[in-house]
């Protein structure tokens, strides 16, 4: 495949190379956008739980291996801020994949327009 690779004009080289860094960094979006959401997830229902509960009941949030004692409203409102950072880290994140999901599908036609490939009809 490489030999192949090589008997190409130097500009389609430097296009594949482009289009195969855009797939990587696409799928590395796409793992922390996952991340992120199923953090957001686990906010949400923290959040849903804490809901159910008496403002003076006891809560106890972790802090390294160490549960410590404090107020419903305190974890609610930082609960709260993590959910608001997540929901902007999301939203960068989707913005950032659109981005180089066209930037591929720009690439993969000026590609197949090299290698004289018809492209494929949706």
């Amino acid at each position: 495949m490489s030999d192949e690779i090589s008997k190409l004009p130097p500009q389609v080289q430097e296009r594949l190379l482009r289009f195969q860094q855009l797939q990587q960094t696409l799928q590395s979006v796409l793992t922390q956008k996952q991340q992120v959401e199923l953090e957001l997830t686990e906010v949400e229902q923290a959040l849903t739980e804490l809901q159910k509960l008496a403002d003076d009941a006891v809560i106890y949030k972790s802090i390294g291996s160490l549960l410590v004692k404090t107020e419903k409203a305190k974890v609610t409102a930082d609960l709260n801020e993590r959910k608001e950072l997540l929901n902007m880290r999301a939203n960068v994140l989707g913005k950032q994949e659109e981005r180089i999901r066209g930037q591929l599908k720009e690439l993969q036609a000026k590609l197949q327009q090299d290698l004289g490939v018809t492209p494929a009809r949706s």
